[in-house]
């Protein structure tokens, strides 16, 4: 139940919106994902146009009330929960899920913040073209939150991340003017490009309602594969040949390490595997081809062309869509493993793709002297992006070991910024790592980001606590 201060500005709004805007937020709304944090109460507001919005965000700059944008609520670095601090605004923009315009000759596609990342994948096939951008939460996450997030996903290979998606953006500022920039332009240099700056800065700078998307041709077909690789440095390799051979058509490189599928056998057993004798390590390809090209003869003779070159021992050739659905199953099922183990700590982290086979030999032995902890190691090879997950030994319990935690956590964060990596792959900063961007960022990139935050949301209600800290 809210406060009375927190009641009277909620009467004040409500006269500014249709009736059924504002409710009370329900449960779902102020929990995340793995129910590490909760906002206590909050307000909830649901509009249906971008006027709304401005109207909302207005009033609570006036009113100095937090306001926390909210997609599908799918976000793992607690950046839609504010657990301390007065009631916020919880800003839905479910109900804002229209498509907008739809050019297949152009590319191009302009939906609202509130459709699914699946409903905007369906609406583009519906026109014979392709968006790219695929997560496990596609269903429920909502194209306004990944752009806030740049989401990362599996295709990041070979179509990039959330913001090389997208080529304009309505948002609402946090004054409550409204940025009108859904540009069909492919070039268009009058200054700065305010787009980039609200991708990615999950919701603290302002409110993205509506987007301009990038489509692709879809692939005539393509070729699957799981394949089990000598190790890291063989499946680089690996990825190199298959970029070559293919003239760079590799739209997926899955990297997976035996632990994650010994959980599957533990935690799911009925899901099926291919591989009797699990492969210390392998990597699950995807070629998106053009006509003409046969995916069975494109894979046989990439695996042959590597095998010759000893970077692989066996593999899988997905011979039908039912095949290749069946490994995409054994890869997606590899959090949900996780989840049912338990860790004692998980970590999103990128490197550059020649650091990788070092961070791995060198994080083993840092892991070990800490404890006798088991490690489960698989992502987007391709991009650089790991995710690296340490859990208790076998029988153990994860709350048995949280006092290990932290120090996982910093010896794993170290020895990335050693190597030149991020400590913040794909998942974003959120509240759970603005510690960990202070630790290891650039101070002048701080304060820079300081300086822009203070001068677009001087009162301090764009998601407050996120990404920077307090």
């Amino acid at each position: 139940m809210l406060n009375p201060a927190d009641a009277a500005f909620a009467q004040r709004l409500a006269t500014l919106l249709p009736e059924g805007t504002l409710a009370p937020a329900e449960p779902r709304y102020l929990e995340e994902p793995r129910r590490r944090a909760v906002t206590p109460q909050a307000l909830l507001a649901r509009p249906r146009e971008t006027a709304e919005v401005a109207r909302i965000v207005s009033a609570c700059a006036q009113a100095r009330v937090g306001l926390i944008p909210w997609g599908g609520g799918t976000g793992l670095v607690l950046g839609q929960v504010q657990p301390e601090g007065p009631a916020p605004v919880i800003l839905s923009l479910e109900w804002m899920n229209r498509l907008r315009g739809l050019w297949p000759e152009e590319n191009l596609m302009i939906v609202e913040a509130g459709m699914t990342l699946a409903e905007v994948q369906a609406a583009a096939d519906g026109a014979g073209r392709l968006f790219p951008l695929s997560l496990a939460s596609e269903g429920t996450a909502r194209i306004g939150g990944n752009l806030a997030t740049n989401a990362g996903g599996t295709a990041v290979l070979r179509y990039g991340n959330a913001r090389e998606l997208c080529l304009g953006v309505e948002a609402v500022l946090p004054d409550g003017s409204v940025l009108n920039g859904l540009t069909r332009l492919r070039k268009d240099n009058t200054g700065y490009d305010l787009k980039d700056l609200l991708i990615g800065s999950e919701g603290t700078l302002g409110v993205i309602t509506a987007a301009t998307l990038r489509l692709f041709p879809q692939p005539a077909a393509t070729a699957t594969a799981l394949l089990a690789v000598i190790g890291p440095e063989a499946a680089l390799e690996l990825l190199t040949l298959a970029q070559i051979r293919t003239g760079g058509a590799v739209t997926t490189f899955e990297l997976i390490h035996a632990q994650g599928l010994l959980f599957l056998d533990e935690a799911m057993p009925e899901l099926r595997q291919p591989f009797a004798d699990r492969p210390d390590w392998s990597v699950l390809i995807e070629i998106g081809l053009a006509p003409g090209l046969d995916p069975e003869a494109v894979m046989t003779g990439l695996y042959e062309a590597a095998e010759a070159g000893s970077l692989v021992r066996d593999g899988v050739i997905a011979q039908s869509g039912a095949q290749a659905r069946a490994l995409w199953d054994l890869r997606e099922a590899l959090p949900e493993g996780n989840r049912r183990i338990g860790a004692v700590v998980s970590h999103d982290i990128s490197l550059p793709l020649s650091e990788i086979a070092e961070f791995l030999r060198r994080a083993g032995p840092v892991i070990a002297a800490i404890g006798p902890f088991r490690v489960n190691c698989f992502g987007h090879l391709g991009d650089g992006n790991l995710h690296y997950n340490v859990f208790p030994p076998k029988g153990g319990r994860a709350a048995d070991h949280r006092d290990k935690a932290g120090s996982i956590q910093r010896a794993v964060h170290d020895l990335v910024h050693a190597l030149g990596g991020s400590v913040s792959a794909e998942h974003g900063i959120g509240r759970l790592k603005t510690r960990d961007l202070e630790a290891y960022g650039d101070p002048a990139k701080l304060a820079a980001m300081r300086a822009i935050k203070a001068a677009l949301d001087p009162a301090g209600i764009m998601n407050p606590g996120a990404v920077l800290a307090p």
